[in-house]
């Protein structure tokens, strides 16, 4: 039996020594893991915060009214449609120039028994279709030049 407890013990020695570089190499790819998953991890952060910049820039932009393909598609449909009133000239600031083309469209529809009234109303559509129409038809950039920073109310 001595010699089996030999045996034996040298069986339990090989198994621990086994179970030792096991443990050891369980350890160092435990260690790698941890390096890979930490790098992981700042590069997913990175990644975030660029994409939370690129986020605050976009709606800042957007909440500032510095939009000006947005402003340049509204202003032109309101223009070709509801023109006669004025609509586009509020949308893109002009208040003034809103107000003469709403006003004109009031006495208008006021004078509209009279031969007059239909006159007015045909020149306040008219220059509210013209002006949707050369909207449109500038680049975004021309456009936000022109009436956004520009500052031209008129045609």
């Amino acid at each position: 039996m001595s010699e089996e407890k030999k045996d034996f013990g040298d069986q339990a020695e090989d198994a621990f020594d086994k179970a030792k570089e096991t443990a050891s190499d369980l350890g160092e790819k435990a260690s790698e893991t941890f390096e890979d998953a930490k790098e992981a991890t700042k590069d997913f952060a990175d990644e975030a915060k660029k994409t939370a910049n690129e986020f605050t820039e976009s709606a800042k932009e957007a909440f500032s009214g510095g939009e000006g393909e947005n402003k340049k598609l509204l202003a032109g449909l309101l223009a070709i449609f509801l023109g006669s009133f004025g609509v586009h000239k509020f949308i893109l600031g002009y208040q003034k120039e809103g107000f003469m083309l709403l006003g004109a469209t009031i006495v208008g529809y006021i004078t509209l028994c009279f031969v007059i009234g239909g006159f007015i109303l045909t020149a306040t559509a008219v220059v509210g279709f013209i002006e949707g129409i050369i909207y449109l038809t500038k680049s975004d950039e021309e456009f936000y030049n022109t009436y956004q920073v520009g500052n031209k109310s008129w045609f």
